[in-house]
């Protein structure tokens, strides 16, 4: 299995060499900025004495002379704790006074500008400072020649005070490194410490323990994180919150019908008398009915709470309130029918489109309508209409059945609670608790109206709408 690094890993594994590379590449550019520093201080005292010579060379009886510099030669010597060598001749090499053969620069002489450089005298390291100026008044022998000045010391006090200056200079970066890398790594363990926290608050919570976790000791960039896997724990609680709810509905709901039918079918094969049989058989025919239209409506309204829940939230689409309306109309025609119901829809001639998801809609207008045939007596009428407003689409159920007082129509959407209408009719009580989820899911409202005039109720789903053209109504269409 591929090895999971750690974050303290992680960012040590990239801070750690970068900060080296960058302090190893500080400290060699700080010493050799020491170096330079170290000539530069050097240098000034070998300018000096390459000057006083200088002063001391002169042309004026034709030939090359220097006044005996060997005091302050000396005396540079003392100063300088090293060797000190000189030498002063014409460009051309014929005249030459002081220590023979002391190298030239690499790079021709600019007259009157001292320059600096490092060579080899005698199997000795030297550092030389040469000095080039006319010769004034010039030699018979060369009328545009120069003269050379070049005064040089041996290395060996430079070398040993530029070694302990630069033995102090790495002493003082390399503890610079330590140290950074110390405060690094603690910085890094201090700062990494809520999550080890937070790891083992989690590690040590119950499996059923979906309680909000705390981001207050948190750093601000956990935190959304945080607030995210809040979300993920607060779903999967309302998940689990409606499952237990489902099962403990179904257990109870279902148990009584399976136990009544499981009586008549006790009944039916006791009895001899084929009649007797026949009333059994068909009460266990209605019982079967109500047990699948009451284990469709949990199962409907199950699924209309888990998409609800869906990660991501609702899927949405654009549906046309029309098409549905006379989509539904046209699937429950046949039990209007049956009960010889004045059964249409009344809706604009142009398409009503919202944003919503079609299978949850029709699943709501679908419980609307059959309530309503449900509960209107035989001969009457139900209406399903489609209207609009320039802030509403509406989908309108109205019927003449018993209707609703205002205690039943206040407490609508319960589940599993009739009104008193519908105690005299087959069903779970499930019906409008459906409608209601389905509407809070699409921002919609459910409105219970009394029929004007009565008997009659008229539900209205209200769903908000941007600004659209008001819709004009066509006559009702597929009268039964």
């Amino acid at each position: 299995m591929k090895r999971v690094r750690s974050l303290k890993s992680a960012l040590l594994w990239w801070l750690l060499p970068g900060l080296v590379l960058i302090m190893g590449g500080t400290l060699w550019f700080s010493n050799q900025l020491l170096r330079d520093q170290v000539d530069l201080a050097y240098d000034r005292a070998l300018a000096g004495a390459l000057r006083a010579i200088d002063l001391n060379t002169s042309t004026i009886s034709g030939g090359l002379s220097v006044e005996q510099p060997f005091l302050l030669l000396e005396f540079f010597e003392l100063t300088t704790n090293a060797r000190v060598y000189f030498r002063v001749s014409t460009e051309d090499g014929l005249a030459e006074i002081g220590s023979p053969f002391l190298p030239l620069p690499s790079q021709p002489l600019v007259s009157g500008q001292p320059q600096f450089y490092y060579a080899q005298h005698e199997e000795t390291p030297v550092r030389v400072a040469a000095l080039a100026r006319p010769a004034d008044p010039p030699l018979p022998s060369d009328p545009h020649g120069r003269i050379v000045v070049q005064v040089a010391e041996s290395l060996g006090t430079r070398e040993v005070f530029l070694d302990q200056v630069l033995r102090r200079s790495i002493e003082r970066d390399a503890l610079g490194i330590v140290m950074s890398v110390v405060l690094l790594v603690t910085g890094i363990v201090i700062t990494l410490r809520p999550l080890t926290r937070l790891r083992d608050e989690l590690e040590s919570r119950p499996a059923d323990d979906l309680r909000p976790i705390d981001d207050t000791d948190l750093p601000s960039e956990v935190r959304p994180l945080v607030a995210a896997v809040n979300r993920h724990m607060a779903r999967y609680a309302e998940m689990a919150r409606t499952q237990r709810q489902f099962l403990d509905d179904a257990s109870h709901q279902l148990r009584t019908p399976l136990s009544v039918l499981r009586t008549q079918v006790d009944f039916a094969l006791r009895e001899t008398e084929p009649a007797e049989v026949r009333r059994a058989l068909q009460a266990m025919h209605e019982g079967l009915d109500r047990a699948v239209r009451m284990a469709n409506q949990m199962l409907a309204l199950a699924r209309a709470r888990d998409a609800s829940l869906a990660e991501g939230g609702l899927v949405t689409e654009p549906v046309d309130l029309v098409e549905l309306a006379q989509g539904v109309a046209r699937q429950l025609l046949p039990n209007a029918r049956a009960k010889r119901l004045d059964f249409g829809v009344e809706a604009p001639s142009s398409p009503l489109p919202l944003q919503g998801s079609e299978w949850l809609l029709r699943e709501a207008l679908l419980n609307l309508v059959d309530n309503a045939i449900r509960y209107t007596p035989a001969g009457g009428a139900v209406t399903v209409r489609v209207l609009s407003d320039e802030r509403h689409a509406l989908l309108q159920v109205e019927d003449q059945g018993p209707g609703m007082s205002a205690h039943d129509i206040e407490r609508a959407g319960v589940r599993f609670r009739r009104g008193e209408a519908g105690k005299q009719q087959a069903g779970a009580g499930l019906g409008l608790a459906i409608v209601h989820t389905i509407a809070q899911m699409h921002g919609a409202a459910l409105r219970l109206e009394t029929r004007d005039p009565p008997p009659g109720l008229c539900a209205t789903l209200v769903f908000p709408l941007g600004p659209a053209p008001r819709a004009e109504s066509q006559p009702k269409a597929g009268a039964s």
